[in-house]
């Protein structure tokens, strides 16, 4: 039998990076053990690099020369992409085939079920995954006038600095907002506003592309002329103005059609406002919600309850498959907003839509008598922000640990859990199975923001 040979050592100064993390940065160890965080490096390459940063236990550095390429290496689809200097910021993993990095940001949700609450899914569902250029439907655009360059820079900010890149096309939003870039540019560049419009954030419907201005000083007269006619030039886009907070946006001329996105398999459609939360993604978006309701398996007869339903993504969908529907929110005007959605989509159905009702309600506050209050419910869709849910998990655990807090209430028999941040998944994951009595059946990840390192999931717990 042969002996194993020894790996070669690698010659002075090289790396062989062995993962990536959660940032997209290669992962590579010194002989010492010291970690060394590599900018541009991918799993098993060979380089050199400059170190930026050093610490007791780590490094932070930049890919210098390349010694080895990883077979899943690519030829990044934007110009702007990359590690020199003024590449944009909006990507990190342009370079790494679409699949690969899908399978990275599997392993990323395994690891941190694991590693950081012993949890371990009995099977593993395929990825959710879609478009991976165009896909962008949600952007916040960066103005900046630069005056010993004489012109108006709008796009995304440099990787790793508070400077706006000089970008002039973009890859991942609609080849229609691409080319609006440079439009865009002079646009600004013309108007007497050029010093006090620092952002444009982008949100497009199904046929509309809303554009909202940020503007720190009221607009002139000729500014919103110039609006007009770019709105004119560019059939379909709608602007709105911001002075000041979010909640000040307003559409700068009533009429024209609605900003809206649809999804067809249900029969819903959802009016929103371009400064509202919805998915960035709506290709993605609407395979996740026909995916999640496949998976929580709703019945006519059941009641059903969406935690943190937002403007009723998932609520109203569930409300043509289930016998009753509660949607919570954290915010009044948000529930209001919801059950007008609601209403508008009850009308004119030939199958009329479950009896739902939403409320507003502290998600991050639950408590186990307020989640009593709220009622049993055979099944659960929790939807949370990257806080994750928490307090409502602690409070379905409390409830598991002291039956006599219960009064007749039960849990519900499963529960799908949509995950913007697989760390607070994770945590929540932990309680629901090591203390509220669940296990987890079922996770996948969903990749809704290709070529970035932004890990989306959805997770299935059955109570056992």
């Amino acid at each position: 039998m042969s002996e194993l040979k020894e790996p070669e050592p690698l010659p002075e100064g090289w790396l062989e990076i062995e993962s990536l993390d959660i940032e997209a940065q290669g992962v590579a160890r010194r002989p010492d053990g010291k970690v060394v965080f590599v900018d541009g490096a991918l799993p098993g390459e060979r380089v050199t690099v400059k170190v930026n940063r050093r610490k007791n236990n780590w490094e932070q550095a930049t890919l210098v020369a390349l010694h080895r390429e990883s077979a899943q290496r690519v030829r990044p689809g934007c110009p702007h992409f990359g590690l020199h200097e003024g590449a944009c910021g909006g990507c990190k993993m342009q370079h790494l085939h679409p699949a690969a990095q899908v399978a990275i940001k599997q392993r990323v949700l395994e690891d941190n079920l694991w590693h950081l609450s012993k949890v371990k899914p009995d099977s593993m569902l395929p990825a959710i995954e879609g478009p991976a250029w165009g896909y962008r439907w949600r952007a916040r655009f960066s103005v900046r006038h630069v005056r010993k360059k004489e012109t108006v820079l709008v796009g995304f900010h440099e990787r790793k600095s508070r400077y706006v890149a000089d970008i002039r096309e973009c890859h991942v939003v609609p080849q229609h907002v691409s080319d609006q870039l440079l439009p865009l540019r002079a646009l600004i560049g013309s108007m007497d506003a050029i010093e006090t419009c620092p952002q444009i954030e982008l949100a497009c419907g199904d046929s509309v592309t809303a554009l909202v201005l940020r503007h720190l000083e009221p607009l002139s007269a000729g500014d919103l002329a110039k609006l007009r006619a770019f709105a004119q030039e560019h059939p379909g886009v709608q602007w709105w103005l911001q002075p000041k907070g979010p909640d000040t946006v307003k559409l700068l001329d009533e009429g024209g059609e609605e900003l809206a996105y649809a999804l067809p398999e249900f029969g819903i459609t959802m009016p929103f406002r371009p400064t509202d939360f919805t998915q960035v993604n709506p290709h993605i978006n609407r395979v996740l919600v026909d995916r999640a309701l496949r998976l929580l398996q709703p019945q006519r007869k059941e009641r059903v309850i969406d935690w943190f339903c937002g403007l009723g993504n998932f609520t109203l969908p569930l409300a043509t498959l289930a016998g009753e529907v509660l949607g919570i929110e954290g915010s009044e005007a948000l529930v209001a907003r919801s059950r007008e959605n609601f209403a508008r989509n009850q009308q004119g159905r030939a199958t009329p839509l479950a009896t739902t009702r939403f409320e507003a309600r502290n998600l991050f506050e639950m408590t186990p008598q307020q989640l009593v209050a709220d009622g049993a419910a055979d099944r659960w869709l929790v939807d949370p922000p990257r806080e994750g849910a928490f307090a409502l998990a602690k409070a379905l655990a409390d409830l598991h640990q002291d039956k006599s807090l219960r009064a007749g209430w039960h849990p519900p028999r499963r529960i799908v859990y949509v995950s913007c941040n697989p760390a607070t998944l994770a945590r929540d994951a932990g309680l629901l199975v090591h203390q509220a009595g669940y296990t987890c059946s079922l996770a996948g990840v969903v990749n809704m923001f290709p070529h970035t390192a932004h890990v989306e999931s959805i997770a299935v717990f059955d109570l056992q």
